[in-house]
Order: C-alpha cells, then sequence, then structure tokens
C-alpha cells in the first residue's frame, strides 16, 4: 500500500467550548492539551500533541481537516498532486505552524465550506498519553486521529481532492433509503491500513453542516461500552445507539454534540490490505442496531 498519509487532526469551531470540551474528556476519554498560541483548546487521544482543536466561534461546525504527510518525500508528491488535481496550495507561515504543532504547513480552500491542511511533523506531546476514562488507549499508530464523514452536494469536485490530490483509494460504497424515499449514498477512503479516513455522504440537499461525525477508535472494545454508559449518565443524545457497521465492521455508537453534529466512539474498525478487492456495495449501514435511542 502507498502509505503516504495518515488523519492528523480535526479543527471545530463551536458556539459552546467548554460543553463540547466536557463531552470530549468526560465521555469521550480524550484528555486536555496545551492551549494553542492561537488561543485554540486542543485534545488528544494519543501521544501527539494535538488530535483534536477547538475555537470559539458561530460556525458549529469543522473548520480545518488536516492530513499529515509520513516523510519529506510523500510531503512534496501529495502536495504535487493537489496542485495539479486543481487545488492551489498557500504556504501557512511560522505562527500557523506553531499554533498547529507542526515543522510544515501548507493549505488549501475544499469542496466542504473548510480549510484543508496537508502537514508535517506533528509534534509528540510532553507527557506520554493516559486517559482515566480509556485505560486501554486509542488506534491511532500508523493510520491518524481517526475518521470524519462530510455532507457533500458537490461529489465529483469533492472525490478530485480525494482521489487525485491526496492519492486515496475508494473502501467501498453503501446505496440505502434512509426516510421518505430519500437515497443515501455514502462512499468509503483509504490513505492507509484503516478501513476509512474520511467518507462522502452524497445528498440531494444542504443539510447547513459539512461535518456529519468524526470519530475515534478504541483498542478495547470494552471501552466502547463505557463511554455509551458515560453518555447515558450524562443525559446526552444518542442520535445511534450500539451497533456493528455492515462494511467497515466497526462496533459503535453515536451521540449529538453541542454544536449539532456527531461524535462516534468505536473499536474493531476492518483493515484494508493490498491489493484492495473489497470495493463493493452495500445496501445497509448497519448489520445490526444503530438505532436512535429517544430519551424521554
Amino acid at each position: 500500500m502507498n502509505h503516504q498519509l495518515e488523519f492528523a487532526y480535526i479543527g471545530l469551531e463551536v458556539t459552546d467550548p467548554g460543553a463540547f470540551g466536557a463531552l470530549l474528556t468526560n465521555v469521550v476519554g480524550l484528555v486536555p492539551g496545551e492551549t494553542a498560541t492561537d488561543g485554540s483548546s486542543t485534545f488528544r487521544n494519543d501521544g501527539r500533541t494535538r488530535r483534536v482543536i477547538v475555537q470559539e466561534g458561530p460556525r458549529d461546525d469543522c473548520s480545518v481537516l488536516a492530513f499529515e504527510a509520513v516523510d519529506d518525500e510523500a510531503f512534496e508528491e501529495v502536495a504535487g498532486r493537489l496542485e495539479a488535481a486543481g487545488f492551489p496550495l498557500t504556504e501557512g507561515d511560522k505562527e500557523e505552524a506553531v499554533a498547529r504543532g507542526v515543522d510544515r504547513l501548507v493549505h488549501t480552500e475544499s469542496p466542504w465550506r473548510l480549510r484543508f491542511e496537508l502537514v508535517q511533523g506533528l509534534a509528540a506531546a510532553e507527557r506520554p498519553f493516559d486517559s482515566n476514562l480509556v485505560k486501554g488507549g486509542f488506534q491511532t499508530d500508523g493510520v491518524g486521529a481517526g475518521h470524519t464523514a462530510i455532507a457533500v452536494t458537490s461529489f465529483e469536485y469533492s472525490e478530485r481532492l480525494l482521489l487525485d490530490g491526496l492519492g486515496m483509494v475508494q473502501s467501498d460504497w453503501i446505496e440505502t433509503e434512509i426516510m421518505d424515499g430519500i437515497e443515501l449514498e455514502v462512499r468509503f477512503y483509504h490513505c492507509n491500513e484503516r478501513h476509512h479516513s474520511i467518507a462522502l455522504a452524497k445528498l440531494p440537499f444542504d443539510l447547513g453542516k459539512s461535518l456529519h461525525h468524526f470519530q475515534v477508535e478504541t483498542n478495547d472494545r470494552d471501552d466502547v461500552g463505557f463511554a455509551f454508559d458515560r453518555a447515558w449518565s450524562a443525559g446526552l443524545e444518542f442520535a445511534n445507539g450500539l451497533g456493528l457497521h455492515d462494511n467497515e465492521g466497526a462496533f459503535s455508537f453515536y451521540v449529538t454534540s453541542p454544536a449539532g453534529f456527531l461524535v462516534e466512539v468505536g473499536y474493531g474498525t476492518k483493515k484494508v490490505y493490498t491489493p484492495w478487492d473489497g470495493n463493493r456495495r452495500y445496501d445497509s449501514i448497519s448489520r445490526w442496531g444503530h438505532q436512535p435511542i429517544p430519551r424521554s
């Protein structure tokens, strides 16, 4: 596999950073990182200095999505592909790189109303990762922070960024009816052995948010159950209860964050291999479960 990229970090702009930070730390089990030089709050799920970056603002959506090149050669090759695919790059200045905790940063406008960043050298934290809530830790080695799912109306443009620019490979896709005859198509893309680092949900209308959800993956199945219990005790809204995804094989649940998009905690995501021959259509999102759970 041409392993050039890993999901580096996600930047979120939310109206209530305190409530959102409480979800990440008290429920999901991330740990607070250092406050960035631009004032952003940061959160960790491994030994890197930041994996989630949170700023206060009105959009309640993703503002930045970053992938890290594994070495100098990969950085130059991916940057060249992005330019050739029609995504002109701007070199980040020193202050931006310091705020992100990286050695080098270039950025471009994505099709999703957010900034895409290609980075290199995401710094290691001064202290080892240690979550009191997720004793088994999170799966990030060689694959990155987790995955995101983006709602898109400009699908071809979005695929050009992923396939032509970043060199990702489609893992598989889902076509299903969600309600009242509305068809949902979701396509999944990998850039390392994780089944997908990003998914595109092709929609016939604009949801008003680009980010549908972001996911973190635990190393221990029980840590998903413990997180579910914490979410239940906190009175959070479950967009989808515990279930098993059919295509990717992950056991997970989704909660609605204070910002409106979803956060997924999962375990057991399928690994892809080379050559990948699993690119096929699925007709359901879940093998079982993932039902909405009313709280009233």
